[in-house]
């Protein structure tokens, strides 16, 4: 998978760097995690890389379109490696639990907007909020 992410670091012309790969990784397998997650996995692998090197290379890897950050409301931001697709979230009221929801209907935006004002429309952001099954069955056994 290491060849995969340094293709994806150069064809955005990123270099390839050991946090780069590690942050990629660790959002390939924890999809949906604050930045304190992200610098807890990359640190289990290099313990040496510093706070500020992960958000460096967060902040490049959204900006090269390689990772997408996501903030629902009253949530702090989280990071997935999903990009490019225009999928949605739902998430659990109770614990803050996360998934990805696929393209609402059609193709992207996969809304169509009732007034558009005149805006050329290109993406569709749309959070589902709801009870996760682990928090719903908690409610009911209480």
């Amino acid at each position: 998978m290491t060849s995969d992410f340094e293709t994806q670091l150069r064809a955005v012309s990123l270099r390839v760097t050991r946090p780069r790969l590690a942050v990629l990784a660790a959002l390939r397998d924890h999809p949906h995690v604050d930045t304190d997650t992200v610098i807890a996995l990359v640190r289990a692998d290099q313990p040496t890389v510093s706070h500020q090197a992960v958000y460096d290379v967060l902040r490049a890897l959204t900006d090269a379109g390689l990772v997408r950050r996501i903030q629902p409301a009253g949530a702090t931001a989280r990071y997935e490696s999903r990009v490019g697709d225009n999928h949605h979230h739902v998430v659990c009221r109770s614990c803050g639990a996360i998934a990805d929801v696929d393209c609402a209907v059609g193709h992207a935006p996969c809304l169509t907007a009732s007034d558009d004002h005149g805006f050329t429309v290109d993406e569709a952001e749309v959070v589902y909020w709801g009870t996760c099954p682990d928090c719903a069955t908690e409610r009911t056994s209480q």
